[in-house]
Formats: structure tokens, C-alpha cells, sequence
């Protein structure tokens, strides 16, 4: 017996060796795509005279052609495997993604939000079922908090590489926001060629694993899986689970909260400093990110090790929802401070948030169900810079939408700790 948990153990290790980097620097190329809009917003709306209107709707409606996407992709990955289907997202998202450089009007800025959407519909949640058929729950929460490395990478090295392109205007008679996205959605659709060599479906077809390693992590993933109380479910039946449902409106909120900081970081950083959006707010605002990267690696693994997951990502939410409050200050130091502490909080939650899914859901229905999940969370990123502007607007004044914001926090913190007693099968019940 301790043989064959030390040879399932032997194999996770080589997978979180092999896969894990991989699939952390997709996500970077993910998020960087998907958020450098907020890098380009001033430049950008300079150049091709888009409204403030526009703009958070732009930002906003990339996540309605995702969720309507969302559910339909994953289910076509778990027909056709991770590795096809990641390599397809990557090189689609980053074609259209690159395509943003020839936008000259707001139909044209529109169109490849919503496009954008598409083309990365089902990434996340893939992620999220694939890590299900390489890891035991005890070591998810930390493998999740390795990937959720992604987006505080992407800002720590995405934002000063961004602001550095940005300052590349009028090479070549080209703009700077021209540059960015053009180089930095080739380098997505580039690293999707890659992933088609370099993932595999699952642990039998791993040619560094051993046969005796194959063996010994299938009976450890199936042992496991026999005693939890999965909800029966499938492909679409799922989607009408409460479960599911209450766990995808608490997603949805965390994203609201999220993302009122992903579009609006450079620009806040920027009215702190008193400065233009370039070089300087770049490496600044990667000061929010570096701690939010230790925060990643650090509280998922405090939770694998407690079993606490609802409570503690509760309380690592309800502070961003205080960092944002807070981030309404004059003062410069104070406002990064606090703003590292949005971070923390936003991103920290996240992959402690989405072992919940994978402890009720198995096979298709989690497929499915992760997706719904993730495409109903991500509307709060199309909600959340229209909120502001609307909070903003109707209380005439800019930190209205902070507070929104911060509210959004302290209502996820409430519904992550209603988890707790929630009868969500014996397989939730919490440790702490």
C-alpha cells in the first residue's frame, strides 16, 4: 500500500514538473491578452477617438460571447482532448487578440472584444478539469495556486514590457498600442503550437511515467473518487443543479471584484502618480502583483494543509473588498499598499475557490459543470467596469466606483462562509 501511494505521489510530482510551468505561462499569455486593454486605454481612445462609454463596454462584453461559449467549448474538450483543444483556444484568442492593432473605430473595437471572448471560451475551466485527471484533491488546491501564478506574472512582467511597447510609438510609423497587441497576441498564438506537442490527455499516454506510476495514480485518482458523493449529473442537466448554481453566483462575484482592479490598475496607479501611462506606471503597478504572486503560492497550500477552503478564501476576499475602500486616498504609498492588498485578495480567493466544483463534479458533468461555473463568473467581468462607470457617473465622483467594488468583495466574503454549513455533499464538509 505505501508503495502505491508513494508511486502515485512519484507521479504527480513529475506531472506538476512537466505540465504545471507550461500551462502556467498559457495563462500568463491568457490573462496578459485578455487585460492589456487597460494598458492601451489611453492611447488607445486618444488614437481612435473610442468613448469612455465604449471603452468599459469593449472591456466588459469580451465575457458575453465567452459565457455563451463557455459550456459548449468544454464539453468539445472532453470529446476531443486537452491538448487539441488548449492549442485551438491559444492560437485563435491570439490571432484575434494581435488584430486589435488595426482597429480604427468602436464597431472594429467591439467586434474583437466579443471575438476574443470566443476564441478563449473554455480555457480556464479546461485547466481546472484537466489538473482533476492528474491530482489528488490533497495536492489541488496547491497545484491551483501555482497556476493562478499567471496572472500576477503577467502584470509583474506583462506590465512593464506593455508600458515599454506603449513607448515604442511612431517605430516604424506604427503606434505604440499597435505594437503591444501585436506582439504580444503573436506570442500566444505562437505558444499554442508548442502546447499541441507538448501536453498530453492524460497520465497513460505520459512517456515519462512509468508503467508501475500510470497504474498506481489511476487506482489513487479512482479510489478517491469512490468515496465521494458526486452529484449525479450530466452534459446540460448539470447546469440546473443549485450547487452549481449558488457556486457560479459566488464566482460571479469574485469576478466583479476582480476585475474592477484588471482594467483600471494603470490608470489608477497613473492618477497616484500623477503621470502618463508608460514605463514608469508600468513597473509600478507590477508592485501590486509581486505580492499577490506570494499570496498564490502561499495561502492554497495553507489551505490544503488546514482543509480549510470557503472560510479562508472568504477572508482573503474581504480584503480586497477593505483594500479597495482604502485605495480612494491622495497618498501615493498608502494607494499602492492598498491596491497590493486588492490584489492579494483577488487573485489569492481564486484558486482556493475552484477546488469546490471538482469535490461535487466528476467526468462530463464536471466538464460541463466547471464550465457554466466559470462562463456565469466571468459576466462579472462585463459587469464590472460598466459598474463603475455607472457608480461613478451617478454619484459624480471617481471613488464611487472604488466602493462598488469593495462592496462586491465583502458580499463573495458572505457567501463563501455560507458555504460552510451548505449541505453540498459529505465531500464538502469542511476540517476547520
Amino acid at each position: 500500500m505505501d508503495t502505491q501511494i508513494n508511486l502515485a505521489d512519484k507521479a504527480m510530482g513529475k506531472a506538476q514538473r512537466k505540465l504545471v510551468p507550461f500551462i502556467v505561462l498559457m495563462y500568463i499569455f491568457a490573462f496578459l491578452d485578455r487585460s492589456n486593454i487597460g494598458f492601451a486605454k489611453e492611447a488607445f481612445q486618444l488614437s481612435t477617438g473610442i468613448s469612455e462609454a465604449a471603452f468599459a463596454l469593449g472591456a466588459g462584453i469580451f465575457f458575453i460571447g465567452y459565457a455563451v461559449f463557455e459550456v459548449p467549448s468544454n464539453i468539445l474538450m472532453h470529446k476531443f482532448g486537452a491538448r487539441l483543444w488548449l492549442s485551438r483556444i491559444m492560437i485563435t484568442w491570439g490571432l484575434v487578440s494581435a488584430g486589435f492593432a488595426l482597429v480604427t473605430n468602436e464597431f472594429q473595437f467591439l467586434v474583437l472584444r466579443v471575438l476574443l471572448g470566443i476564441a478563449e471560451a473554455g480555457f480556464m475551466p479546461a485547466i481546472v478539469y484537466y489538473f482533476t485527471l492528474w491530482f489528488m484533491e490533497e495536492r489541488r488546491s496547491s497545484i491551483m495556486g501555482l497556476f493562478w501564478m499567471g496572472p500576477p506574472l503577467a502584470f509583474i512582467f506583462g506590465s512593464p514590457i506593455s508600458g515599454l511597447l506603449l513607448d515604442m510609438h511612431g517605430f516604424l510609423g506604427h503606434e505604440g498600442w499597435q505594437w503591444m497587441f501585436a506582439i504580444e497576441g503573436l506570442l500566444a498564438a505562437v505558444s499554442g503550437v508548442f502546447a499541441f506537442r507538448y501536453l498530453i490527455d492524460e497520465p497513460k499516454k505520459a512517456k515519462w511515467l512509468t508503467d508501475e506510476e500510470k497504474i498506481a495514480l489511476k487506482e489513487a485518482l479512482d479510489k478517491e473518487n469512490s468515496k465521494k458523493s458526486f452529484e449525479k449529473v450530466g452534459a446540460l442537466s448539470v447546469l440546473f443543479n443549485p450547487k452549481v448554481l449558488y457556486l457560479a453566483l459566488i464566482c460571479f462575484i469574485i469576478q466583479v471584484c476582480n476585475y474592477g482592479l484588471n482594467f483600471y490598475l494603470p490608470t489608477h496607479v497613473a492618477g497616484l502618480l500623477g503621470a502618463k501611462v508608460g514605463t514608469m506606471v508600468g513597473l509600478v503597478s507590477a508592485i501590486p502583483w509581486i505580492f499577490a504572486l506570494v499570496a498564490t503560492i502561499y495561502l492554497p497550500r495553507l489551505s490544503d494543509k488546514t482543509g480549510m477552503r470557503g472560510s479562508l478564501a472568504a477572508v482573503i476576499i474581504a480584503l480586497s473588498g477593505i483594500g479597495y475602500f482604502v485605495s480612494s486616498t491622495s497618498f501615493p504609498i498608502l494607494g499602492i499598499a492598498a491596491l497590493s492588498i486588492v490584489a492579494i485578495g483577488n487573485l489569492a480567493c481564486q484558486p482556493i475557490f475552484w477546488t469546490l466544483p471538482s469535490r461535487i463534479l466528476t467526468g462530463i458533468g464536471a466538464a460541463s459543470g466547471i464550465a457554466f461555473i466559470n462562463s456565469m463568473g466571468n459576466l462579472g467581468g462585463f459587469v464590472a467596469p460598466n459598474l463603475r462607470v455607472w457608480a461613478e457617473t451617478v454619484f459624480q465622483s471617481s471613488n464611487a466606483g472604488l466602493y462598488a467594488m469593495g462592496i462586491s468583495g465583502f458580499i463573495a466574503a458572505i457567501l463563501l462562509f455560507l458555504t460552510i454549513p451548505m449541505k453540498m455533499g459529505n465531500n464538502l464538509k469542511e476540517k476547520n
